[in-house]
């Protein structure tokens, strides 16, 4: 690439930046958090119901008013597209819109309308890119309604999937299929797109659902990775019997052997791994459940993630020493049920979103972005199998997420989409993307 060129693509990217409206940005933002809107200020709207449903078709007519045209997969993955001067595969941005049950307004959401305000900005500017950028509003990133979650973004990367996602059942009884197949039917004036079509790049603005920048006191993040993440079920059996009759030391008591297993685990986190190591037990199942009778089999989930796969593999270990060395007279079942390693995003990619953060950044006089590791997944990880992909945060106040009170500045969320154009830009308008 000649100076001139980069110059020019330079020159492109800053005045698509300049271009991005606070206002307008905000403006959709409250629009679309009516769609599943509560009077606590939060939204409800899960995948493929009636609410997003609607959302969907407010975010298609936003597209079009843009320019864009509107394409959907197989898994109702939705694509905005603004041409380009080429034929060359589009960059791509966007995130999701589904919630969960009570969710915040900003969570998914914010990196689509943001997507859809970096179109808008670059039509104010009068500028041609090179490829096509594409905006996506991938499809059941949350998984609450129908498991697993990234839905939409694993199947589209890996078509494969999508059958057996298609089986998955709500609490109702309704299959992911069934869901899928109404919603499809439900946008006619929609043209199919085939899945895991080729990608330049993908970046994906999302609020950090974390306290990290909060208290850093910086506006933006640079993600360099998603943390690697194992879950296990842990199913411990004992034996059933009155509260009242049976002598504490003659019991089989699951309850008591599962709160002794937690409180070891707990301890090595503390003591073996710290803050590197983020140890969770969610879930938990008691049988029979019953005020006077002692618990029979207790259930619970283990979900350990840190960012060095290592840690997680001496975790394992330690597991399994402390099962095996646990003294009871029940049974203890420990079952692996999910693994997935650490998303590292390109070194180049980082580069490009740390100039287009600084920038950002100097121009409101703020401090410089940080440099840091997503603990939560997003579709990014899946999209980051299939090409260049990299990821920008903005603040959460308080940390808070997948809660009504989610919040992030006004301000931040500006600074986010100015960043997020001048990355896209870029990238839009490079012959090679690596």
């Amino acid at each position: 690439m000649t100076n001139p060129e980069l110059r020019d693509q330079t020159a492109a990217s800053e005045s698509a930046q300049d271009h991005v409206q606070h206002d307008r940005l905000q403006s959709v933002i409250a629009e679309l958090a009516a769609f599943g809107g509560r009077t606590d200020g939060g939204v409800s709207r899960e995948t493929l119901t009636d609410n997003d449903l609607k959302a969907r078709r407010y975010l298609i007519d936003l597209a079009r008013s843009r320019g864009c045209s509107v394409t959907i997969d197989d898994c109702a993955n939705l694509f905005f597209r603004r041409p380009g001067t080429s034929n060359l595969p589009p960059v791509l941005t966007g995130s999701h819109v589904d919630t969960q049950p009570v969710g915040g307004k900003l969570d998914g959401a914010y990196g689509v309308l943001a997507g859809l305000e970096v179109i808008a900005a670059l039509n104010d500017a009068g500028i041609e890119t090179l490829r096509p950028v594409e905006v996506v509003a991938w499809t059941n990133e949350e998984g609450c309604r129908f498991g697993p979650g990234a839905m939409g973004s694993s199947a589209f990367v890996d078509p494969s999937c999508l059958p057996a996602y298609r089986k998955s059942v709500d609490a109702m009884g309704v299959s992911f299929g069934d869901a899928l197949d109404l919603v499809l039917e439900a946008v006619p004036d929609v043209p199919r797109r085939p899945m895991a079509e080729p990608m330049a790049a993908c970046v994906e603005l999302h609020i950090e659902q974390g306290p990290v920048l909060e208290r850093a006191f910086v506006s933006l993040g640079v993600v360099t990775g998603i943390q690697s993440v194992r879950w296990y079920s842990i199913h411990l059996t004992g034996t059933a019997g009155h509260a009242g009759t049976m002598p504490m030391g003659e019991r089989v008591d699951a309850m008591t052997a599962a709160v002794r297993l937690a409180q070891q685990l707990y301890a090595y986190q503390a003591v073996e791994a710290g803050e590197k190591l983020r140890l969770t037990l969610g879930r938990w199942q008691v049988s029979p459940n019953s005020i006077n009778t002692i618990p029979g089999a207790v259930e619970f989930t283990v979900d350990v993630r840190c960012v060095d796969e290592q840690a997680l593999v001496q975790f394992d270990a330690a597991l399994n020493e402390i099962v095996q060395a646990h003294s009871w007279a029940g049974k203890i079942e420990v079952k692996p049920i999910f693994s997935r390693p650490p998303t590292h995003f390109p070194k180049s990619m980082l580069e490009l979103i740390e100039r287009a953060c600084t920038r950002a950044c100097s121009s409101a006089s703020l401090a410089a972005p940080l440099r840091m590791t997503s603990g939560a997944f997003h579709d990014a990880m899946y999209l980051a199998e299939h090409c260049p992909t990299a990821m920008i945060f903005v603040p959460s106040k308080g940390g808070v997420s997948h809660n009504a009170a989610e919040e992030t500045a006004p301000q931040e969320l500006f600074l986010g989409a100015q960043a997020l154009a001048y990355a896209v830009t870029s990238l839009a308008n490079a012959s090679h993307v690596r």
